[in-house]
């Protein structure tokens, strides 16, 4: 009786493990598709600067479809975010509504976000529709991270884990107030040896350059898949470095990582594509995700930002030191340099600003610094302000505040107050990447060519008439 007993309860054990261990094991080989982004830096959407401009996650979601779908696996590896302002945050809240209309599991914090404090991360953590993550960013108050470490998705019967960390260099001087980041070695230490046991694969989001992505690859033969990161360009061909298969991309949601691979068994990963798609301008705009864009300007148009304080303002200037001449508008310059002024005004930058106003976006702090004469200066444009002055990259846009210079003028004695002359680097301010065609000097400057020329009579100029409503924020 003993031996049959102990026999049955054998049987009995074996039959169980292998239930739960079969079906993985022996599960048919399944393929799984794995999109994913990085470096987005707020671009809901192209500006429309000017035609033909890449990227923008309207575009990511024609690209790769909404919502969760069978054999389909779609994250973030960090840098979603644009900056730290409060007008950014904001945004960032409608850019992690974006991802989960696409139906990303998970979004991994890079060195945008990390620049936030640990305060403003637990807000956004708990308002993300999508989870999260990130092993190494630790709250310096007590010791534990801010986010989760990786969470747990299936694919049909494969458990897959989803790691998240962030390389350490570079974050010195940047991080977040009461942030500290960790060596990534040391949390993967710990983790991946105890996580090898709830999962069959594990995906690492690693915001990282190209050489610590190999590091961790050599390091760390429990990873099947290396997904990067701080890289400078986006990767020219899939690499596999030990046991993991490597793929990173960048370049502000102008480039979309795809990696197909087919799971066969637990830590079988057979690779059979891995390319970097350029996210074109020929794709068409997704609806939903064009009017979460809207949405965010019309928040942010009736918000009230630090950046509409002059206090605010103020706290960037150099203790003691005062500025010795503030904006004074482009008619006050126009009454004494009539033919610049007919350059000006029959140019683009004559109405730039009408630009904004036609897509909605002259209240977007995002969009206005280059558009307007001043913006996040203590005399410059201000929201308040509407169109009614300082609107349109305006003659003080290039050559800097010019008050004391009329004044001189107005005063009839000896001018003391010149300008510099402009180069080519004045214009690369606002003429750069996406926001403008690539900058050449030869066939830019002829379109507002101008010089020195003998002033007309001065006159005090006429105030400008307002051609809008002003934006009212908090209103």
């Amino acid at each position: 009786m003993k031996r049959w007993l102990i026999a049955a309860l054998t049987l009995a054990v074996i039959a169980i493990a292998t239930w739960r261990f079969f079906p993985r094991t022996a599960a048919a080989a399944r393929d799984l598709t794995v999109l994913f982004t990085c470096d987005v830096r707020g671009r809901l959407v192209p500006c429309g600067c000017f035609t033909g401009q890449l990227g923008g996650l309207t575009r990511v979601a024609t690209l790769i479809g909404k919502g969760p779908q069978p054999g389909t696996l779609k994250v973030d590896i960090g840098d979603a975010i644009e900056g730290t302002d409060d007008f950014h945050q904001i945004e960032y809240r409608y850019i992690q509504q974006a991802f989960a209309a696409m139906g990303y599991e998970a979004l991994n914090v890079g060195h945008a976000e990390a620049r936030l404090s640990a305060a403003e991360l637990r807000k956004l953590k708990t308002s993300s529709p999508v989870p999260m993550l990130s092993a190494n960013l630790i709250d310096q108050s007590t010791g534990a991270p801010v986010f989760d470490s990786h969470r747990i998705v299936r694919r049909g019967p494969w458990r897959i884990a989803l790691v998240g960390v962030l390389e350490p260099l570079g974050t010195d001087e940047s991080l977040g107030e009461g942030l500290i980041v960790e060596k990534m070695e040391v949390v993967l230490g710990k983790l991946l040896p105890s996580l090898k046991s709830h999962a069959d694969f594990i995906v690492l989001l690693a915001f990282a350059d190209d050489a610590g992505l190999r590091n961790l690859a050599k390091q760390f033969y429990e990873l099947d898949i290396i997904l990067g990161g701080k890289v400078k360009q986006p990767s020219q061909d899939l690499v596999r470095e030990n046991r993991s298969l490597i793929l990173a991309t960048t370049n502000q949601s102008r480039a979309l990582g795809t990696l197909g691979v087919t799971l066969a068994a637990p830590s079988r990963v057979t690779p059979v594509r891995g390319e970097v798609v350029l996210v074109s301008d020929q794709i068409s705009q997704d609806d939903e995700i064009a009017a979460l864009a809207a949405t965010y300007r019309d928040e942010i148009r009736r918000t009230a930002l630090a950046i509409d304080d002059p206090a605010t303002l103020q706290q960037d200037m150099v203790p003691g030191v005062k500025a010795r001449a503030a904006y004074a508008g482009s008619a006050s310059c126009v009454a004494c340099h009539p033919s610049a002024g007919k350059v000006w005004q029959d140019s683009s930058h004559g109405h730039a600003w009408q630009t904004l106003v036609a897509r909605k976006a002259d209240a977007d702090p995002n969009c206005i610094g280059c558009h307007s004469v001043g913006f996040g200066t203590p005399s410059g444009y201000r929201r308040e302000f509407g169109a009614a002055k300082l609107t349109n990259v305006g003659c003080e846009s290039c050559h800097g505040p010019g008050s004391q210079h009329v004044a001189e003028r107005q005063a009839g004695g000896a001018m003391t107050t010149h300008f510099r002359p402009i180069g080519a680097g004045d214009c690369q301010k606002c003429h750069h990447g996406e926001f403008s065609r690539p900058f050449d000097w030869d066939s830019f400057w002829p379109a507002v060519r101008h010089g020195k020329e003998n002033a007309a009579p001065a006159i005090r100029p006429a105030t400008q008439a307002p051609a809008a409503a002003p934006v009212r924020p908090g209103a």
